[in-house]
């Protein structure tokens, strides 16, 4: 069975067998990788590999951003498929609350998987916003009738992005590697 190796810059781990001149993911040479031990349990590595909560997450961003995108587009184009966009818009507000249910149960289990608890700073924060972006989405849902979008839906909908982005910086703080500048410096100087 082949070793696992981590590159000491970014994090990225590989069986040594498959490891080739340079990192796959940040570009550094072979000989920055150590010898590296999983210390998480096979059960829960295969949890986190399915991968459940950045999928979803992607489903229910997509229809965050593609509600007010298609509001400005039939507004801007009024001739341009307009009711397929508005049939498309209406089919994102009824399934973007149901969206984030599914990733916010994703996110506890990955939470609950990742870091065996839902009380640090990061995740809290992230439970908030997801939180209030249920409730907008929710309220977006019972308020817009169908084909008349009014003021409220678009503030709803404009509302939501800022939410959605802040879920996305604090996702990528919980799991962002980051290359340390002496050892960018020292590659650039190689």
């Amino acid at each position: 069975m082949s070793q696992l190796v981590r590159c000491t810059p970014c994090g990225y781990v590989i069986k040594e067998s498959k490891l080739g001149e340079k990192c796959p993911a940040c570009g550094f040479p072979r000989k920055v990788f150590k010898p590296y031990r999983e210390r998480i349990p096979q059960n829960r590595l295969f949890i986190l590999g399915l991968d459940l909560h950045p999928i979803a997450i992607h489903l229910s961003q997509t229809f965050v951003m593609l509600i007010p995108a298609l509001l400005i587009i039939t507004k801007l184009f009024p001739d341009f498929y307009y009711e397929t966009l508005v049939a498309v818009i209406n089919f994102s507000i009824v399934l973007l609350p149901f969206s984030l249910i599914i990733s916010i149960i994703t996110g506890i289990v990955d939470g609950l998987t990742r870091f065996s608890t839902l009380k640090t700073l990061l995740l809290k924060i992230k439970i908030i916003i997801g939180s209030i972006i249920l409730v907008l989405a929710f309220v977006l849902f019972f308020i817009t009738i169908p084909g008349q979008f009014d003021a409220f839906t678009w503030v709803l909908s404009l509302t939501c992005l800022p939410c959605a982005v802040l879920l996305g910086l604090f996702g990528k703080k919980l799991l962002n590697v980051m290359i340390p500048a002496p050892m960018l410096k020292a590659e650039v100087n190689t």
